[in-house]
C-alpha cells in the first residue's frame, strides 16, 4: 500500500496480539504480512462465468477476471432467465454464483424488476396478476440465491419506464397503472421480505434531477434503500472529472451509500453524440485502437482515484470485463483474443499494487504485539492461523503461530 496515495478513509488499523500454540506471546520475532482482500467492492460483470449451452467456458478470461476483481454482476433479466413460464434458468445461474463465491467474490443479482429483456409471456395477463407474479418473482430468486447473492438491483431505469415506448411491454404497463412510486414500494418491500440483511438497490442512467426527485419521492414514500445505483455507459466519450464531482455531490446529498453500476469507457472511436439510445448504434465491427487504448486507460485510472476517493462510494462495476459484450464496443479492459489493455494493466496496478498490501515485514515488539494498518479488508500472517479484518474503527485481535 502506498499510504501517500490510499485516501486515508480507506486505511484502517488493527492491534494484533501473537501467540504461540502454548498462548506465550510470540516476542520480537520478524513477520510477514499480506492482504487477502479488499472491503471495498471493484468489480465487473461477470457473466463469463455462466456456462451457456455449446460455449466452452473461456478460464484464460476468467483468471484475468478473478485476479482483479472481489465483486461481480450475474444476470436475472427476466425473459432470459425465465423465457417459458415456469421454466428459470436457476441450475446455470447457481453453478456459476458458485464458482465466483468459492473465489471469494461477493455477488449482486440484476435486475430483479426492469421493462427491458422483461418476458413476453407475461402480456397475456391482467396488469393485476403481472403485479402478482412480479413480486412473487422476487420473492423466488431472493430467497432462492440468499447467503450466496445478497446484492440485488431491485428496479433499474425507473426514470424512463413510464414513457418507455419503444415496444409494450408488462413492467411499463405496472409503472403506468400503479405509478414508479408505487412500483418502487412494493418490489423493494418483497425484496426485504425475502431477505431482510440483503442489500437492495435502485439503479438509472439518467442522472438528471428527475432521478433525484424519482429518489426524494420514494425516501419520502418510506422506500428505503441501501444503495443508489449509477451507470455510466460513456460510449459517447468520457464524462471527465466536472461532470463526475457533479454527480457525486448531487446523489451523495442522500446520505445514502452510492454504487457505480455500470460503467463503460471506449478504447476506439467514440459513438457520435447525435444518437440518443445507445442501442440505436448498430454496428458489424467496431475495433479497439491503440490510441483509444491508452485514452481509455487514462479515463479509468482517472475515474477509479475520484470514484476510490469519495467516502460515499462502495463499489465500483466495470460493465463490460472483454470487448464486444454489447453493441461490438470496445469497451472492455480486455480484447476478444484476451489481450490485456493499458486500461487492465492500470487499474491492476491500484486494486492490487498501490491500494494492497503484499509482503511487507513486521515486527511484533517485548508482548508480541504488532499494530497493522493498510487499506480497509483482511490480512494475514505468514505461518499463522486465520484472517485478520482491518475495518474503520480501531481493534484488536489474536493470532497463533
Amino acid at each position: 500500500m502506498n499510504p501517500s496515495t490510499t485516501p486515508s478513509h480507506r486505511i484502517g488499523e488493527c492491534l494484533v496480539r501473537v501467540i504461540d500454540k502454548n498462548g506465550n506471546p510470540v516476542k520480537d520475532k520478524q513477520l510477514v504480512l499480506n492482504q487477502k482482500s479488499h472491503e471495498f467492492l471493484f468489480g465487473s460483470g461477470a457473466f463469463i462465468f455462466l456456462d451457456y449451452p455449446g460455449m466452452e467456458p473461456d478460464n484464460d478470461r476468467r483468471d484475468k477476471w478473478l485476479a482483479m476483481m472481489n465483486y461481480g454482476t450475474l444476470p436475472f433479466y427476466w425473459g432470459r432467465y425465465e423465457p417459458e413460464e415456469g421454466h428459470p434458468q436457476y441450475e446455470m445461474l447457481k453453478q456459476g454464483a458458485d464458482i465466483l463465491r468459492a473465489n471469494n467474490v461477493t455477488l449482486k443479482g440484476h435486475p430483479l424488476c426492469w421493462h427491458t429483456v422483461c418476458a413476453d409471456w407475461l402480456m397475456k395477463y391482467s396488469d393485476e396478476v403481472i403485479m402478482d407474479k412480479q413480486l412473487e418473482r422476487i420473492n423466488r430468486e431472493v430467497t432462492a440465491f440468499k447467503g450466496v447473492i445478497d446484492f440485488w438491483d431491485v428496479i433499474n431505469e425507473v426514470v424512463i419506464m413510464p414513457v418507455f415506448d419503444k415496444y409494450d411491454n408488462a413492467v411499463t404497463r405496472l409503472c403506468k397503472r400503479y405509478g414508479r412510486v408505487e412500483l418502487v414500494k412494493e418490489v423493494f418491500a418483497a425484496a426485504k421480505a425475502a431477505n431482510p440483511e440483503g442489500t437492495f438497490l435502485i439503479n438509472d442512467f439518467n442522472v438528471s434531477p428527475k432521478y433525484e426527485e424519482l429518489i426524494e419521492d420514494c425516501l419520502n414514500a418510506g422506500v428505503e434503500f441501501s444503495a443508489i445505483g449509477i451507470q455510466s455507459h460513456q460510449h459517447q466519450g468520457y464524462w471527465g472529472e466536472e461532470k463526475l464531482r457533479d454527480v457525486l455531490k448531487r446523489f451523495g446529498r442522500f446520505g445514502i451509500p452510492v454504487h457505480f453500476t455500470e460503467n463503460t469507457l471506449i478504447s476506439g472511436e467514440i459513438m457520435p453524440a447525435y444518437i440518443e439510445d445507445l442501442n440505436d448504434w448498430q454496428v458489424d465491427e467496431w475495433p479497439t485502437t491503440p490510441e483509444g487504448e491508452e485514452r481509455q486507460a487514462r479515463e479509468w485510472e482517472e475515474m477509479y482515484r475520484i470514484l476510490f476517493a469519495d467516502p460515499n462510494i462502495k463499489a465500483i462495476t466495470g460493465w463490460d470485463f472483454a470487448d464486444g459484450a454489447w453493441l461490438n464496443a470496445p469497451s472492455g479492459l480486455v480484447t476478444v483474443d484476451n489481450r490485456c489493455k493499458p486500461a487492465y494493466n492500470k487499474l491492476l496496478s491500484l486494486v492490487k499494487g498501490e491500494w494492497w498490501t503484499k509482503d511487507e515485514v513486521i515486527h511484533t515488539d517485548s508482548e508480541g504485539l504488532v499494530r497493522i494498518k493498510g487499506t480497509k479488508g483482511t490480512y494475514e500472517i505468514d505461518g499463522a492461523d486465520g484472517l485478520i479484518t482491518v475495518s474503520g474503527e480501531p481493534s484488536e485481535t489474536t493470532v497463533i503461530m
